[in-house]
């Protein structure tokens, strides 16, 4: 069957899975329904059909032996790396990818992952001037005041004019109903404009609010915000557990 819509050039996706946590050490390996928690992510990701191939990339043996023995697709990188992204840049470069593709860097920790929204991801790419996208949804009120959830503002033509850990955009009005958006992290790079973010120099405001994303926008590199539905849920640490188990029972069963 064909796809809902062609992606040119040909998408990738890489999954950053180091060991070393700080708060959930060896995080990729911790079992959920019998398999790795990389293993679901890697198996909802390679449901989207706009991907011609997903990677697995670690800097520990261990996460290294255990893809190989479930066939997943693994690649060895550096372990200096201090974001998933400079992990995925790399493990792109030794895997051969070629410079006219696009990556997705899929974050390692949402093992109830929608393959769809890859899709929806890589539709920004329809686009020729888009270099980078990325996804975001509407937040209830209670949840857009909490700085673990990462806000953000668009332009009218849907590109990010900012991310915050602070709840934005500031409605002075008190009775005003702003809509406010949650950041997914859910990144698709053109491998050209990939190359330029790692070899940039960590930000003024990156450092400030701890956001990668932002070295993009202080260096002129537009991000293509585009809205989702869906829903699914990090694991930072060990109490998500409880809250990932029933979404991906969840999708099991509807994909029985």
């Amino acid at each position: 069957m064909e796809s809902a819509f062609p992606v040119q050039p040909q998408a990738h996706g890489i999954i950053p899975a180091r060991y070393a946590s700080t708060r959930f050490p060896g995080k990729p390996l911790t079992p959920l329904l019998g398999k790795p928690m990389f293993w679901h992510v890697w198996h909802r990701a390679s449901q989207c059909p706009q991907l011609a191939s997903v990677t697995l990339a670690t800097d520990d043996e261990r996460i290294a032996e255990a893809a190989a023995a479930l066939a997943v697709p693994v690649v060895m990188t550096s372990c200096a790396h201090i974001s998933g992204t400079d992990r995925a840049y790399e493990a792109a470069t030794l895997l051969g990818i070629p410079v006219d593709s696009l990556i997705v860097n899929i974050q390692g920790d949402e093992p109830a992952l929608d393959p769809h929204s890859l899709t929806e991801l890589l539709s920004a790419f329809a686009d020729p001037v888009v270099q980078v996208a990325t996804l975001a949804r509407r937040l209830s009120p209670e949840h857009a005041c909490q700085p673990d959830i990462v806000k953000v503002v668009c332009a009218i033509n849907g590109d990010a004019l900012y991310f915050s850990r602070a709840a934005i955009p500031f409605a002075r009005d008190p009775g005003a109903q702003e809509a406010v958006l949650g950041h997914i992290g859910l990144y698709a790079f053109t491998m050209q404009a990939l190359a330029r973010f790692v070899a940039l120099p960590v930000s003024p405001l990156e450092e400030r609010e701890k956001l990668e994303q932002l070295r993009l926008l202080e260096n002129g590199i537009a991000i293509r915000v585009v809205r989702t539905l869906s829903v699914s849920h990090g694991v930072d640490t060990e109490g998500d557990i409880a809250i990932v188990l029933p979404l991906l029972n969840e999708k099991l069963s509807f994909q029985a």
